[in-house]
Order: C-alpha cells, then sequence, then structure tokens
C-alpha cells in the first residue's frame, strides 16, 4: 500500500468518521459496485504518481430522492439505497471530496468534480447539484462546483458535520 494511499484513507476515516455517525454512505465493495452501475464517473481520483492525493465520490439521484435527503426526511446511506442503475438522473449529490493537504487549493477537486459532472450530464438531465458540507472549506468547493458548471446548489445544513 502507498504512502498516500495510507494518507488517504486515514484522511477520509479523520474526517468523515463515518464509523461513528449512522447517517452517513459508509462505502463498502457492494456499495463501490453499485456505485459503477449507476455511472463511472460517480467515482474519480487523482494519482500524482505515487498513488492517490484527492478522492471525489459524488451520487446521480432523482429530484425527488434530493428533496426528501434536504428535508431530513432520509439519510444519507438511503440516497444511495433509493438511486437504481438505468433511471434518470436530475441531481447530483456532492458526497465527498479529499485531497491530501499539500494538494489543496489548486484546483484538483473542483476539476475533478466538474469533468465528472459533465459526464453524468451528457447522458442525463441534471438540473441540481446538493451537498450536505463537513466543514467550510466543502461548502466552498460546492459553491465553486455549482458555479462552474452553471448549476443550482442546495445545501443540507440542519447537521454540519464539523459540528460532531
Amino acid at each position: 500500500m502507498t504512502d498516500n494511499l495510507q494518507r488517504m484513507l486515514r484522511l477520509v476515516e479523520e474526517t468523515f468518521d463515518t464509523r461513528n455517525d449512522p447517517d452517513q454512505l459508509q462505502v463498502t465493495r457492494s456499495d463501490l459496485q453499485k456505485l459503477e452501475q449507476i455511472h463511472p464517473s460517480t467515482l474519480s481520483q487523482y494519482d500524482d504518481g505515487e498513488g492517490p492525493v484527492c478522492w471525489i465520490l459524488m451520487i446521480p439521484t432523482s429530484t425527488a430522492v434530493m428533496h426528501q435527503f434536504l428535508n431530513s426526511e432520509i439519510s444519507e446511506r438511503q440516497i444511495l439505497e433509493l438511486t437504481s442503475p438505468g433511471q434518470v438522473y436530475e441531481a447530483i449529490y456532492l458526497c465527498s471530496a479529499s485531497v491530501l493537504q499539500e494538494y489543496r487549493n489548486k484546483g484538483i477537486a473542483k476539476n475533478l468534480s466538474c469533468k465528472s459532472i459533465d459526464a453524468i450530464r451528457s447522458g442525463n438531465p441534471v438540473e441540481a447539484l446538493y451537498v450536505w458540507p463537513f466543514s467550510e472549506e466543502g461548502k466552498i468547493l460546492a459553491e465553486k462546483i455549482a458555479y462552474e458548471t452553471n448549476l443550482p446548489l442546495f445545501i443540507r445544513f440542519e447537521k454540519e458535520k464539523s459540528d460532531n
């Protein structure tokens, strides 16, 4: 396992603490398979040649699922459960962006995200993005992505994850 990969795994666990939050998506092998079936661009990474330095996860969904999530009627985990491969995707949940410290503020996460959104939009009538920010930096990144893709951004605020 490369040093970058070990650092990325630690970063994800420290940032999101998914083991202690049942509302969050804890990405399993079966989740990875479903995400790939939903769309190959749900997961993306940037590798500097020494292993991953940025991971992006997004889930294309329906606007109905988006509204349920924004209204706290469903959990993050249920976004994936309620989304099926092959359906028409009208919204994209910006689930997570993890970047090693020395690679931050270089546009890597924004560029990877925009490229993935463009790929998903090429076959779907995506009309909105949504996010549940873990940090102020995550919120700012989501706003930049929305601006770049010219899509409205909806934010779930009631439980910012940095407040855990």
